[in-house]
């Protein structure tokens, strides 16, 4: 009943309308009991390892659903609902497929034909095995300029000369026993490279550590696909000028090849310069056309395609290769390859470079999945992701093929163009099983200079990435500079390279945001409960005689100096100096007083020689004088303290009690509190509930309670030791009376 009629008079005691000022409402401590936390045990280990190692029936249906999604979707497909977009979707997705096949097919250092064969493979992989129903999988800007750069560099180590027109046979082999030729070696190199990215990325998702994606933040893969996309462009400029080059990879590789592209830009072949220029005049403004009307527009137009189609005809007809030595395709073949197994003996020298593909290959299949399942409202499994990329990688380098992730122009195209299942992706792989068995070789008389132009429109969604930084500078400083880092490295430095320095540059962004974090002092909203920033809102009070100070981020051994300075600064008390201070003027006081410790002449003198005494002392002696009792430090913003952080607290604590200050916590959340308690935070206290306060107002409402204890404390021990000057009179004349 006590509580039930305090509260109501707390409340009318705290109204604006209250004739006087009456004291805060008392501190009435929260109690909560935590639930018991389960400990480690090995038995219920071993008992939940035995349960997902069953071997039962019910187990091995059960594995192969979650392994093959398409045998749970199948069955239930509407074909009067959902077939036509299907297979709309996947003629359109196939057709834009075909010379983007071909052009990437030559970014990553191959003939054209296995470009084709990857979009083949991995579309029916792909379809029985995800669980995305818009991601279009196949050949990647990105991921065939970085084959490219490793099948180079091996290329050079097995002796091959590092120009495109090498055909020579050297001391290099096929699995230990059948001679190549380069085009042979290359795709040799490829296919092992592919076999390793795809055991990398079956692991990760058998071991589930798809949380190594959430490291490649959207700014770094956004500066990454930028910067890639300036090392495609460059190395497509020799292909729209018709010159020969020799070609660089690595560190520098962006700036030699632009100096040899000036150096040779005399020896251009005008007729693929005029071709060149041509295609990109129709082909750019078109691609933009169905970008604006693409909400309008049931399928957009197929202007690549249309302009391959009619640049090989032109080159047939007139000859372009023997009349003006413009390079072409050449020969096509038809059909496929027998199966091989990938060279064993390459896997030791391209295990670094797999790693960095399989990584960019996983993440931007994952996030494309992740984005179109929350659009349409399906489940995706990011794990099931991962292992379905990576049998589309693993599989298919059996059958002389690259590697491979969700491409984003396409799975855009498949998307804006009715898709409903992965179905579309068969009717894909249908249209490039048409061109592998017969149209393929119709495309021998098409320039490489088309290619070229291909790849580089291509390139516009990843150049355009150059407007926005204005309007992400405005949003996140931090995550603009992230992007121009990771930009510069890719391009300058080399792809590897720069995605690996963009990683450890975003990395250290968040520790050097961790170890210097927005330290700030909160007041007190008019009359409410609430505390907020008094650097950043109008109208907030300060609580008399209390600070509260919030730490914006968890504090560890990283920070720990920088939240003790940042904690006497804002408050304005360095808790050193002011005991410094005191002791000073305590010793100060004591040579002062000790001069007048002989007082036997009489009590009276002794009492007036006292009280002169401490006058005289307040007079000389200039100690400190502090305008605060307690100090609240804000721990809703901490996820977490280390060992070195709680120790700081305690240090912090015992720093500001010896001025006088008492330090309390509030807002912890349930793992600092037990960390606390574990940590002795509680010694020399008799009350349990000061380890933490629950909310900054039920310490402050502590604070004020304490303070006014005090204070009381304080006014009879001064007015027990300097009473007024009328009792004086009457203690004097008592004391006189006997003399």
């Amino acid at each position: 009943m006590e509580s039930d009629t305090t509260t109501p008079n707390c409340e009318q005691n705290n109204m604006p309308w209250s004739p006087s000022p009456q004291p805060p409402c008392p501190y009435v401590p929260v109690k909560l009991e935590e639930y018991e936390t389960p400990g480690f045990s090995v038995t219920k280990l071993l008992k939940k390892a035995k349960e997902s190692c069953k071997c039962d029936q019910q187990s091995i249906l059960s594995f192969f659903l979650k392994l093959f999604p398409v045998v749970e979707w199948l069955p239930r497909y509407s074909l009067k609902k959902q077939l036509l977009g299907d297979i709309i979707s996947g003629l359109l997705v196939g057709i834009v497929a075909i010379p983007q096949s071909i052009s990437y097919a030559l970014l990553a250092s191959q003939d054209p034909i296995y470009g084709l064969y990857t979009n083949f493979f991995c579309g029916i992989i792909y379809f029985a095995m995800a669980t995305s129903r818009h991601n279009c999988v196949g050949s990647f800007g990105v991921l065939c300029l970085m084959i490219g750069e490793s099948v180079n560099r091996q290329l050079r180590l097995a002796g091959y000369e590092s120009d495109t027109g090498a055909d020579r046979v050297v001391n290099a082999t096929l699995n230990g026993t059948v001679f190549c030729d380069k085009g042979c070696y290359a795709i040799t190199v490829a296919t092992a490279l592919t076999f390793l990215v795809g055991i990398y990325q079956i692991l990760l998702g058998v071991f589930q550590l798809g949380f190594i994606s959430v490291y490649l933040s959207e700014p770094l893969l956004s500066g990454f696909v930028t910067g890639s996309s300036l090392t495609i462009l460059t190395s497509q400029v020799n292909l729209l000028l018709g010159i020969k080059i020799p070609r660089h990879d690595g560190v520098g590789s962006l700036v030699l090849t632009w100096v040899d592209i000036f150096r040779y830009i005399n020896k251009t072949n005008i007729c693929d310069l005029v071709t060149s220029l041509i295609s990109l005049v129709l082909i750019v403004p078109v691609k933009e056309i169905n970008n604006y009307f693409k909400d309008k527009m049931k399928a957009p137009f197929p202007i690549e395609l249309l302009v391959v189609i009619a640049a090989t005809l032109f080159s047939y007809f007139f000859d372009f290769n023997a009349r003006y030595k413009s390079k072409i395709c050449g020969d096509i073949p038809t059909g496929f390859k027998p199966p091989a197994v990938p060279d064993l003996n390459l896997l030791s020298n391209l295990a670094l470079d797999a790693l960095p593909i399989a990584i960019i290959g996983f993440a931007m299949t994952v996030s494309l999945a992740e984005i179109f399942g929350k659009k349409y409202g399906y489940p995706v499994r990011a794990n099931q992701e991962m292992i379905a990329i990576g049998m589309g990688n693993l599989i298919p380098s059996f059958f002389s093929c690259f590697a491979i992730s969700a491409a984003l122009t396409k799975t855009l195209l498949k998307e804006s163009t009715g898709c409903q299942t992965q179905l579309s992706s068969l009717v894909s792989s249908v249209v490039m099983l048409l061109v592998l068995l017969w149209i393929a070789p119709l495309f021998y008389s098409l320039q490489t200079c088309i290619l070229g132009v291909v790849t580089i429109v291509n390139l516009r969604g990843g150049l355009r990435k150059f407007a926005d930084t204005p309007k992400m500078w405005r949003i996140s400083k931090m995550d603009t500079v992230v992007w121009w880092v990771t930009m510069l490295s890719s391009s300058l430095i080399s792809t590897e390279l720069g995605l690996l320095v963009g990683v450890c540059f975003a990395l250290l962004c968040i520790i050097f945001r961790t170890q210097r974090p927005r330290a700030t002092l909160l007041g007190k909203v008019n009359d409410s409960e609430i505390y907020e920033d008094q650097f950043t809102y109008k109208q907030i009070n300060s609580v008399a005689n209390i600070k509260i100070f919030r730490f914006d981020t968890s504090l560890y051994y990283a920070n720990k100096d920088y939240f003790k300075s940042s904690l006497s600064q804002k408050i304005g008390i360095n808790p050193f100096l002011i005991a410094a201070m005191q002791k000073k003027a305590e010793a100060k006081a004591k040579a002062i007083l000790g001069n007048n410790e002989n007082c036997f002449p009489s009590k009276l003198n002794c009492l007036k020689v006292t009280r002169t005494s401490v006058t005289q002392v307040t007079a000389d002696v200039s100690a400190p004088i502090i305008d605060i009792h307690t100090l609240i430090i804000d721990c809703g913003a901490m996820q977490f303290i280390d060992s070195v952080g709680l120790s700081t607290l305690k240090e912090t604590r015992q720093d500001y009690q010896k001025i006088g200050i008492q330090l309390l916590l509030a807002n912890c959340n349930p793992s600092i509190r037990r960390r606390l308690q574990a940590g002795g935070w509680l010694t020399g206290m008799e009350d349990s509930e000061l380890l933490s306060f629950h909310s900054i107002h039920a310490a402050v409402q502590f604070a004020e309670k304490q303070g006014q204890t005090q204070v009381m404390e304080n006014e009879v021990a001064r007015g027990t030791f300097l009473s007024p000057e009328p009792q004086d009179s009457l203690v004097d004349s008592s004391v006189e009376g006997p003399l």
